[in-house]
């Protein structure tokens, strides 16, 4: 489901989360590219935040972007 809706809404959540984490560069959100597990490992390597805590953050952003598509 969320890799589904990151996916779906790639453009707009790639500024939600540079937003979140100015330290994802733009090289780095082009090789993510809407994969989910991508972008969870790339989160933790640069703020060294746990798994839990970064999957919260980033659905958090998908609920958000699903309710104002919606």
């Amino acid at each position: 489901m969320n890799e589904q809706t990151l996916k779906g809404n790639w453009k707009q959540a790639k500024g939600k989360i540079r937003e979140t984490w100015g330290k994802i560069t733009d090289d780095k959100m082009e090789q993510i590219s809407g994969n989910y597990d991508r972008l969870i490992g790339k989160i933790q390597e640069k703020y060294g935040q746990n798994v839990d805590e970064t999957k919260r953050k980033v659905n958090n952003i998908l609920s958000q972007l699903n309710s104002k598509i919606s």
